[in-house]
């Protein structure tokens, strides 16, 4: 095989913000494709901390993230637990008539 490895979750020499996902995503309601990386100068083992928003246990859903993508810094993952009831309070936006 040519080319780096898709388990080695740091393939470029040098450039530690470069981390393949698969190897360092731990969560397994979060499916990493092969190849596909996060550049990030904080590192790339914050990804599901601070990228996969509202991902709760008890909901569920699942984040699949297929193979040869690029996710830069920043990118941000929302996930169905920002999903809240609807609220009836003005100053929140939500004033229905009844």
């Amino acid at each position: 095989m040519h080319g780096p490895s898709p388990d080695d979750p740091h393939p470029m020499a040098g450039f530690p913000q470069v981390g393949f996902l698969r190897p360092l995503v731990k969560n397994p309601n979060v499916v990493v494709g092969e190849y596909t990386y996060y550049d990030d100068p904080d590192g790339p083992e914050h990804f599901e901390a601070r990228c996969v928003l509202y991902h709760f246990p008890f909901i569920g859903d699942k984040l699949i993230i297929g193979r040869f993508c690029a996710l830069a810094r920043g990118v941000k993952f929302v996930m169905n637990g920002a999903n809240f009831p609807p609220t009836r309070s003005p100053s929140a936006g939500g004033s229905r008539r009844q």
